[in-house]
């Protein structure tokens, strides 16, 4: 018992030994006294002062001159506009258009040209008219600074009375002539590619003289014959422009009629009663054959270039 006592004794001394230097260590650090002053939160910046201005800091690079605004243009003298717009018919409406909104050769839309915005009286279309534009179609035109003057005045006449949709300035309709293409060129396009459906003495015998211009001409056989509504309406089909579907069923059972939809999931078929049948598709089955008469004209779309559509154009305008 006594020895039990005197081990706790001992325990007890070594443990107040131990914590009493702690104590003395923790005396004798000095303390830490907060700062004399509390940091200063940041303020917001003064909404009177202004930021400096974007590239301020920069070294000065050399800018354009700002565009001379359109709303403070004075209108030209009837003499100038009459002298432009001889002069741009002669000059510059086969490529930018008789209405200046771009034409068949590639100009440029000259109502909506930030160059031509920008002008003020000429100074800054007479360069490009006198020197041209080297790389591009537009060629150097040695004209006098006058004349230059005269067609900046009309485009700009042109550009006061056209409306923000970009429709053509009011004034007589002007009739495109579209007829630029070659017409041997577009025989033998015709020749390789659409002899296969079509002749041109037989079923397109006389197109020309079966349609009302060269523009209707165009869009219609591009279309391959399909007619429109409508501005803004889908083009919609003959009878016998209609695509046809042939559904073979596992079990041997064909369902034939008119190409209603079809996707990756399902197939409807009409029948001349005006009765539908939907089928559900299933990878390769049911076995699913669609022929499509403008399945041609619809490859053609891919492929053909302007110039191809000009040619071919020209070539049936020939078809009386």
């Amino acid at each position: 018992m006594r020895s039990r006592v005197w081990i706790s004794v001992c325990v007890l001394g070594m443990v107040i030994g131990a914590i009493l230097p702690m104590g003395a260590q923790n005396e004798q650090a000095p303390a830490q006294t907060p700062p004399a002053t509390a940091p200063v939160p940041p303020q917001p910046a003064d909404p009177t002062q202004q930021p400096p201005a974007h590239g301020a800091d920069q070294p000065a690079r050399r800018r354009r001159p700002p565009a001379f605004p359109a709303q403070q243009r004075p209108p030209a003298s009837p003499e100038v506009l009459a002298r432009g717009k001889t002069m741009y018919s002669s000059m510059c409406a086969a490529c930018h258009g008789a209405d200046a909104r771009g034409g068949q050769l590639g100009g440029v839309n000259l109502l909506r040209s930030p160059l031509v915005l920008g002008d003020k009286e000429g100074e800054a279309v007479l360069p490009v008219v006198k020197n041209g534009r080297p790389g591009t179609g537009m060629p150097a035109i040695p004209i006098s600074d006058e004349d230059v003057k005269g067609i900046a005045a009309y485009i700009h006449s042109l550009q006061a009375q056209g409306s923000n949709q970009g429709a053509p300035p009011p004034g007589e309709e002007v009739e495109l002539d579209i007829l630029v293409g070659d017409a041997a060129a577009g025989a033998k396009f015709f020749q390789a590619t659409c002899t296969a459906c079509h002749s041109a003495t037989d079923d397109l015998a006389g197109i020309a003289s079966r349609t009302e211009d060269a523009k209707t001409l165009q869009n219609l056989w591009v279309s391959g014959g399909r007619a429109g509504s409508g501005p803004g309406r889908r083009a919609e089909r003959s009878p016998r422009q209609i695509p046809t579907v042939k559904v073979t069923m596992p079990g041997g059972e064909i369902v034939e009629g008119r190409l209603v939809r079809v996707d990756d999931f399902l197939v409807t078929v009409g029948f001349d009663d005006g009765t539908e049948r939907t089928i559900r598709r299933d990878g390769d089955s049911p076995v699913v054959q669609i022929t499509d008469p403008l399945e041609r004209h619809n490859e053609l779309l891919a492929i053909l270039t302007n110039k191809n559509m000009h040619d071919v154009t020209a070539f049936l305008a020939t078809l009386k």
